[in-house]
């Protein structure tokens, strides 16, 4: 299998949902692009609920990761050089929602019905960009309001495939979500 695949990126981006598809996907002979709001090099972070049943947490610990290089900025992306998309969560998609350059090319990407894959709170840019109105989703439990907002159906699921979308919850369904992500990459070309 042949083409590239478009990874938005940046400060904040969630370490494990990142890093198993950048390595993944290219044993399957894809190229992973990375790409940022600029060409440089992001800070990546790690994202748990702590096991210490002493001092518990309602939601996940944010710890410095990985770094991770850009290797072009979301301004110079053209929806045509890639035959899929797949983003992943941490707190980047929070801001990353606003750069109209990102949300373009992620609506060219769906409109042309190329395959997409979406992680945890990689949903907020799907929701921002329109891409999901009417579709059945999966997010991790604290953003399903983003995705009813955005117009779809939240499940609560490891994954859910809708036409050529495919989410999981968070980077322990990775392993399922890249299984299906490939499938519909090879179906496609």
């Amino acid at each position: 299998m042949q083409g590239k695949i478009l990874m938005p990126i940046g400060d904040a981006t969630e370490t494990l949902d990142t890093m198993y598809a950048y390595y993944r996907l290219p044993e399957e002979g894809l190229e992973v692009v990375v790409a940022g709001p600029e060409a440089r090099l992001y800070h990546m972070v790690l994202h748990e609920i702590p096991p210490n049943p002493d001092v518990p947490w309602d939601i996940t610990q944010e710890r410095p990761g990985y770094h991770l290089q850009a290797e072009v900025a979301f301004a110079d992306l053209r929806a045509e050089d890639f035959v899929g998309m797949f983003i992943s969560g941490g707190r980047a998609p929070e801001y990353l929602r606003y750069d109209q350059n990102l949300l373009r090319v992620t609506r060219e990407i769906a409109e042309a019905g190329k395959p997409i894959a979406c992680l945890c709170h990689g949903i907020e840019i799907l929701t921002a960009a329109d891409c999901i109105q009417g579709k059945r989703v999966t997010t991790v439990p604290k953003c399903a309001l983003d995705a009813e907002q955005g117009g779809a159906t939240y499940v609560n699921e490891p994954i859910v495939l809708d036409g050529q979308l495919v989410t999981g919850r968070g980077y322990q369904d990775n392993t399922e979500l890249l299984r299906e992500f490939i499938r519909m990459l090879r179906e496609t070309h």
